[in-house]
């Protein structure tokens, strides 16, 4: 039984990747999930159940596989769509999408065509784009952290104090165009978690991002 459940889970991880509309591709957390789910279930029925010539394996797989698929279906679906609506947006580098790991999503706002120099206020232009999130994010429970970051242009103070406004500024918008509020947060980091050399001004402009982090609450 053992020999089977690892062939099974190997089977399940080469078949679960899937290919986009653009032509990336990214590894199907619902099949992963599952498979995990199934193994770690098969295991822990086989210990229950010993006695009952593998039925106990095989209800504790299935079991498994439903609670691990479950999460990886839903964060599978609203990675899909958000892919979908934000597709324009993505072609014009306007924002990224990122699975950081099977429970938690990332999107990446380029902060040039979201906030004017020294501005909290988010530009009329790009509401349209957080209008596209939200109507997705009203369809799945998940928790919303709006984490706004800055280069290190500036005193720290004033970047500390920015990156709050517009990370507030952007959880503003989302709960205008319908999600709930409780679900949301909104973080700065300021100029402390660069993602590229602050010495270069095309560091500077990859450093100066909102990004709004989507986790299960399962």
């Amino acid at each position: 039984m053992r020999k089977l459940s690892c062939l099974a889970l190997g089977c399940v991880l080469l078949a679960g990747c899937t290919t986009h509309a653009d032509g990336t591709q990214s590894v199907n957390k619902t099949a992963v999930g599952a498979g995990v789910g199934a193994v770690a279930g098969g295991v822990l029925g086989n210990r229950l159940d010993k006695d009952k010539r593998g039925r106990g394996t095989i209800i504790g797989a299935l079991a498994g596989a439903a609670a691990g698929g479950g999460l990886g279906y839903m964060m599978d679906r609203q990675e899909a769509e958000l892919r979908e609506q934000l597709a324009g947006e993505r072609a014009q580098h306007a924002v990224e999408i990122e699975r950081v790991r099977d429970d938690l999503l990332k999107l990446t706002l380029a902060n040039e065509v979201s906030f004017d120099v020294n501005s909290a206020t988010v530009k009329p232009t790009f509401k349209p784009s957080l209008g596209k999130v939200a109507e997705v994010l009203q369809r799945y429970d998940t928790r919303v952290t709006v984490v706004g970051h800055t280069d290190s242009t500036g005193a720290e103070s004033y970047n500390q104090q920015l990156s709050e406004r517009r990370a507030q500024a952007v959880l503003d918008e989302l709960v205008r165009e319908g999600v709930p509020y409780p679900r949301l947060s909104a973080v700065g980091r300021g100029e402390y978690e660069p993602r590229a050399d602050n010495t270069s001004a095309t560091g500077r402009a990859q450093n100066r991002r909102v990004e709004i982090l989507l986790q299960s609450n399962a």
